[in-house]
């Protein structure tokens, strides 16, 4: 069985949006594109090698896969090496448009596909960037493991990684690592239902029971 994993680079307010330059992604007037750009050393470095270094296929939803194929194709370095030989899965409603080798889509029932391409034989589904398809995967559960690069900075508007829409769902840190510049690397396993408790005392006082009944 695959994985799909998402690998994402985030601000501390959860800010996703162009984090590789200014003209990467300024849809909504977004004003820091290249917000990741100080910030990478050589353990941020060593850290993307480790997770290119893999068999993988991409899974990119329109917008990240043509700011991609703008790109890689064009560049002669370690990750477009595999970038430009991987299998390329799009969520797209324009399946005709897609020019970049090895690229196909995942038709008009991009859950359905995934849960196919889930089951099959191969290596596991990458997701980079991808906002909008990463929000459906997180609502239908799809997600088995999340790698994060969280920089610290806040953005304030910007497109998010996390939205209201996530089918809840625990996870377990499995790895983590600091950069010198003070990012943290931390990658996240599905791990079963959410539990809960309290830590409410067994009989509560007369004003919590008025606070109860007033916040319902």
């Amino acid at each position: 069985m695959r994985k799909i994993i998402a690998a994402t680079f985030v601000s501390l307010d959860g800010v996703m949006q162009a984090p590789g330059g200014p003209e990467e992604d300024p849809v909504g007037g977004f004003k820091f594109g290249g917000w990741t750009f100080h910030y990478f050393d050589e353990v941020a470095g060593t850290a993307m090698e480790e997770l290119f270094s893999k068999p993988f296929d991409l899974l990119l939803g329109r917008r990240t896969y043509d700011i991609f194929a703008a790109y890689w194709p064009y560049q002669k370095d370690s990750i477009a090496d595999v970038f430009n030989p991987a299998t390329k899965y799009v969520a797209t409603h324009r399946p005709d448009s897609l020019t970049w080798e090895n690229t196909r889509s995942l038709g008009p029932d991009i859950v359905a596909r995934l849960k196919e391409l889930k089951q099959e034989d191969g290596p596991d589904l990458l997701i980079q960037g991808s906002g909008d398809l990463i929000h459906t995967l997180l609502a239908n559960g799809l997600i088995d493991e999340i790698r994060l690069m969280i920089f610290p900075l806040l953005l304030g508007k910007g497109k998010r990684l996390f939205g209201d829409n996530a089918m809840p769902a625990a996870f377990k840190l499995v790895k983590s690592q600091a950069t010198t510049t003070g990012v943290i690397m931390a990658t996240y396993e599905r791990a079963g239902e959410i539990r809960t408790g309290s830590f409410a005392q067994q009989e509560p006082s007369e004003a919590e029971l008025e606070r109860r009944r007033t916040w319902k």
